[in-house]
């Protein structure tokens, strides 16, 4: 078997985890990831029928037993991933009874996976039914995102048709718009119930005055929505309270969408 260690899921895990956390977006044990992974790769590293215990899950996704996911620890520290993976990280397999998890590898320290699992998996199935390709959730807790809950409405239309209008790339990466939840306890299936409906229509999801779900095919994909939120939102934070001289204009949105052949919310514009 080659070294877990050198695999590129666990290098990719632990390089974004340090770079979330270095900028600001998840502290303490804030955030959580779940990345969706091809058994044949995992097999190269893992003995896949040793499983060092099962966990259960709190939570019955039928459309995902046998998947393998690589996932951020319950009480974990991004800042700490890349020094120590095996502890902060887990390799997880969904059971054939669909509600417990096989654990194949990580939280050596006797944990446990991001308490938000039931929500990550409502997404993961929710998003594979619309693409098949969708192999990450992320969480994550942006600081100037989070700041905008507070003082833009959250109203989807509307926070997304702001954002588009802060940074030109914005409705080229995410022309299908941003969903959004009020607020509401966190770890609970009830949110996760939520975040998978908005996540059939949506790829970012906010959590009122929370943070921020993104999905994508990998990592990067997942890290640069959330990224270009982020931007967008900073952008506005740091000019709302100032005259607005000019702005991006709405036939301007539309030729650049098209321009970049993207689908894009006409129903977000004002048109």
């Amino acid at each position: 078997m080659k070294d877990i260690l050198t695999a590129p899921f666990v290098r990719e895990m632990t390089a974004t985890t340090a770079n979330m956390y270095r900028l600001g977006w998840d502290e303490r044990n804030g955030g959580n990831i779940s990345y969706l992974l091809d058994e044949r790769q995992v097999g190269e590293y893992l003995n896949l029928k040793k499983v060092i215990r099962t966990i259960p899950t709190g939570f019955r996704a039928d459309a995902l037993i046998g998947k393998i996911f690589i996932v951020t620890g319950t009480g974990k520290y991004f800042k700490n991933v890349e020094t120590d993976p095996e502890t902060n990280l887990g390799i997880i397999r969904i059971a054939k009874d669909g509600e417990t998890a096989e654990l194949l590898w990580g939280f050596c320290d006797g944990g446990k996976f991001t308490s938000e699992l039931p929500a990550h998996l409502m997404s993961h199935m929710a998003r594979l039914k619309v693409d098949p390709e969708n192999r990450v959730v992320m969480h994550s807790h942006p600081t100037y995102t989070l700041a905008m809950n507070y003082v833009h409405e959250l109203d989807e239309k509307k926070f997304t048709h702001t954002l588009w209008e802060m940074c030109t790339e914005c409705i080229v990466v995410f022309p299908d718009g941003i969903g959004i939840l009020p607020w509401m306890v966190c770890g609970t299936n009830a949110i996760g119930e939520a975040t998978a409906k908005k996540m059939e229509e949506f790829r970012l999801v906010v959590w009122g005055m929370h943070g921020i779900y993104g999905v994508g095919k990998n990592l990067d994909e997942a890290f640069g929505l959330i990224e270009t939120v982020e931007k967008a939102a900073q952008i506005y934070m740091l000019t709302c309270n100032r005259p607005r001289v000019n702005t991006i204009k709405d036939c301007e949105l539309v030729a650049l969408a098209e321009s970049f052949g993207v689908k894009y919310r006409k129903d977000f514009l004002n048109l």
